[in-house]
């Protein structure tokens, strides 16, 4: 922690490298040149909020190759959207100015049950889980709790850098998971020992409906605090805290947690097609993270401190 002004608490790891730049994806769809020259500022800029990793579709990766400079140097998560990866992972592989950081892709029941649709994804991978983080997304959030399952069990027999990605909205209101929902996911993956990332909608920090949409979308704070929530096994307790509209309380909450790691261990980071408001929203609160407390020590894809 440090303070600002007389009495001021200010939280700083909490949120650090929290942020993966998705500016690729909706609702911002950012085209590959505007998407790069963005990634490229908020790389001179050093946010800490940030983890300067660029999200972009395995179709696109020769395009994204296209644009980059010489002195570019991005760390690139690759979403599964094609059947082989190979090709993508080869020309990141080859690439001055490119290094593939993780991988990311939806899994899908098979006939050997979930564990042998991971399977499956990870030999399409081409080995990659071996060396780069694969985060795994369920088709439907009620499938969290098999795919978590199967996830565990393979990181228990190799070690492999495995985890599950949670969706946590989208273009429509159905992609929006509920509370008791995404808490249910969320305990699942803290009890196996399953790190999460979330993605779509979290653009906001607290809870809130879209005046536009009359979609209510999660905060990112909420599910901060929810991981956090979710160690103690109480579905109800996490739930609760992702359905928290009270902007003091959940400030309060985060300013009371001395220790980010646990609730870090368990949520590494969301994407995000929108760099900036979850800054200024971390701002805003009083509880955006300082360059001090980002360095060697800030949190990676694998949950725990890199």
């Amino acid at each position: 922690m440090v303070l600002v002004g007389p009495g001021a608490v200010v939280m700083t790891a909490l949120l650090a490298h929290l942020v993966d730049d998705a500016g690729l994806f909706e609702p911002a769809a950012l085209d590959m040149a505007a998407a790069v020259a963005r990634h490229r500022r908020d790389l001179a800029s050093g946010q800490p909020m940030l983890t300067h990793r660029f999200v972009c579709p395995a179709s696109r990766v020769p395009e994204l190759l296209g644009h980059l400079d010489a002195d570019d140097r991005f760390a690139v998560l690759v979403i599964a959207d094609v059947p082989a990866l190979a090709d993508a992972v080869a020309a990141l592989h080859h690439s001055p100015g490119a290094e593939l950081v993780g991988i990311e892709s939806t899994l899908t029941p098979a006939q050997g049950g979930w564990r042998g649709a991971l399977d499956a994804l990870i030999d399409a991978t081409g080995g990659g889980p071996a060396s780069v983080p694969l985060f795994v997304e369920p088709a439907t959030v009620a499938d969290a709790a098999g795919v978590i399952a199967a996830l565990a069990e393979c990181r228990a027999e190799d070690g492999a850098p495995l985890g599950v990605k949670l969706r946590c909205g989208g273009t429509g209101a159905e992609l929006f998971p509920t509370p008791d929902a995404l808490a249910a996911a969320l305990v699942a993956a803290a009890g196996a020992g399953v790190p999460a990332k979330a993605t779509a909608g979290l653009h906001h920090a607290i809870r809130q409906t879209d005046p536009a949409t009359g979609i209510t979308h999660h905060g990112f704070l909420n599910l901060v605090l929810a991981a956090d929530a979710a160690r103690s096994g109480s579905a109800a307790e996490t739930a609760a805290i992702l359905a928290d509209e009270d902007r003091d309380r959940l400030r309060s909450t985060a300013r009371a947690l001395h220790d980010p790691v646990p609730a870090r261990s368990v949520l590494t980071c969301f994407g995000s097609c929108d760099t900036e408001t979850p800054m200024l929203e971390a701002v805003r609160l009083g509880l955006a993270p300082t360059r001090s407390d980002c360095g060697p020590g800030t949190f990676g894809l694998g949950g725990a401190q890199a």
